[in-house]
């Protein structure tokens, strides 16, 4: 089905910024990579400023932690929602008001005296860098659908996680340096020039979407973008990560919580005419459902490292917060470095499979990582994960672009960061549960067991998954 409104497509084939000869040139991909990578960048920068924020508000820095799950909670329950809102209203319209939103987020964060009103900041800037990941999936494909082609360039689906991973691998460092000088202030007013930035390549460079359709009625509204469905997947989400985040303790209410919305979920999406988490495409349609949970699985496994080295470092090894940073650029730099080559060449199971393989050698390799274990060989081991991320990431993108119901393209991308959200919040709670008696070389083999079980399944899903052969053969036609 096509989008509202795609009856005027012909009119719109020239789209403002593009060169005639490339619908995909510069002027079109930058705001979209710009918006896209908002989200990555406020991921990074707030690791390095919670230590100044507690110490400038004179509370316990564990209590700056909220900071980090607000965004997580918001992004993870935004993403699909953004994606939704973007299929009904159109996808630059989404892009913009999202873009507007984190500039507002930007100086509300930088005025800032309470813990209050930073969480209000970080909510926002959550809710509003959620729109340009699935947003400009679906600018991306209505471009090619003008220009005439059955797909865009592999390059230019590559280039929004090569974005992402680039800014997660700079940010920490960078994050330290400007907090350094500016202080904490600078993770939050960081975003006002950066969201102008993208604000005034988007109207530059991205054709404006036809007009939106038109609601009858507050009722009308709410079933076309299912309303009760959103509700009800933000309510199991949230009581599911509540029970994550609780973990070594054992939170029975969320856990039931989460259950009995998850089921009342299934059974409204079953019966909803047109369903925002639509039940019966994932249990048909085995590729995309599988992909949704690789994606999950490999970013739990990443971040693990990410999460768990990072603490690892800082206390068993006595490295600060900003050398812990540069130790982990490298893993950064080949994430996107993986990203670009993957992006760039036909097929998608050779990627999947050996992303899960050196997720399994990564693995292994952290069991024998401890206290002694030079630099250069940790640096080593956080590198085979940064490729396993890049690879995988690309890879996934790429089968969901192609197995996803074009009409509800923006949908299936945020439950694809959906995913990875999700796979982030576990990976902290194998992290904490790990080291909840403390930051030692035992925790730290506690996780790679845990990675080893995590990388083995994600194997397995991958050399049994048949279909990704005919998903190569879509690729390659």
């Amino acid at each position: 089905m096509p989008l509202a409104g795609d009856t005027h497509a012909p009119e719109r084939t020239a789209e403002a910024g593009a060169p005639r000869g490339n619908p995909f040139g510069a002027r079109f991909v930058a705001p979209l990579y710009l918006g896209a990578s908002l989200n990555p960048v406020n991921s990074s920068i707030i690791a390095t400023a919670l230590v100044s924020i507690a110490a400038a508000l004179r509370i316990p820095v564990g209590d700056t932690a909220i900071l980090i799950s607000s965004l997580y909670l918001t992004s993870a329950l935004a993403q699909p929602a953004a994606g939704r809102l973007a299929e009904v209203f159109g996808p630059r319209r989404i892009f913009v008001a999202g873009i507007a939103l984190v500039l507002v987020a930007g100086i509300v964060g930088s005025l800032a005296h309470s813990l209050t009103a930073l969480i209000v900041a970080r909510v926002l800037i959550g809710a509003g860098t959620s729109a340009g990941y699935p947003a400009a999936m679906l600018l991306i494909r209505r471009r090619a659908e003008q220009a005439g082609h059955e797909a865009p360039p592999r390059g230019v689906l590559g280039g929004l996680s090569i974005t992402g991973a680039a800014t997660v691998a700079i940010g920490p460092a960078v994050g330290g340096l400007l907090i350094g000088w500016s202080g904490w202030r600078t993770a939050f007013w960081i975003n006002i020039p950066v969201a102008a930035v993208a604000l005034i390549l988007a109207w530059a460079g991205i054709a404006r979407d036809p007009d939106p359709v038109r609601f009858g009625s507050p009722r009308a509204f709410a079933s076309r973008i299912d309303l009760l469905g959103m509700l009800g997947f933000g309510g199991s989400l949230t009581a599911l990560m509540i029970f994550l985040s609780a973990l070594p303790h054992f939170d029975r209410p969320a856990l039931a919580a989460a259950v009995v919305l998850a089921a009342a979920l299934v059974g409204w999406e079953l019966r909803a005419a047109q369903p925002f988490l639509d039940v019966r495409l994932l249990v048909t349609n085995g590729v995309l459902t599988r992909t949704y949970l690789r994606n999950g699985l490999t970013l739990m496994g990443t971040y693990v490292i990410l999460y768990g080295l990072t603490q690892w470092l800082e206390v068993a090894r006595g490295l600060s917060a900003y050398q812990a940073g540069l130790a982990l650029m490298p893993m950064g730099a080949l994430t996107a470095l993986a990203a670009r080559v993957v992006s760039r060449r036909a097929g998608v199971r050779l990627p999947l499979t050996a992303c899960a393989v050196l997720l399994l050698v990564g693995a292994v390799a952290a069991l024998f990582l401890d206290s002694g274990t030079p630099m250069a060989v940790v640096i080593c081991v956080t590198a085979v994960f940064g490729l396993t991320s890049g690879a995988g990431t690309v890879a996934n993108q790429s089968v969901l672009y192609q197995e996803a119901p074009a009409a509800t393209l923006g949908t299936a991308s945020g439950l694809l960061r959906t995913f990875g959200y999700l796979g982030s919040i576990a990976s902290a709670a194998i992290t904490g549960t790990a080291f909840h008696s403390g930051v030692d070389d035992g925790g730290l083999h506690l996780i790679a067991w845990v990675l080893v079980a995590i990388s083995a399944l994600v194997l397995i899903m991958t050399v049994l998954d048949r279909q990704l052969a005919g998903a190569d053969r879509q690729h390659t036609n």
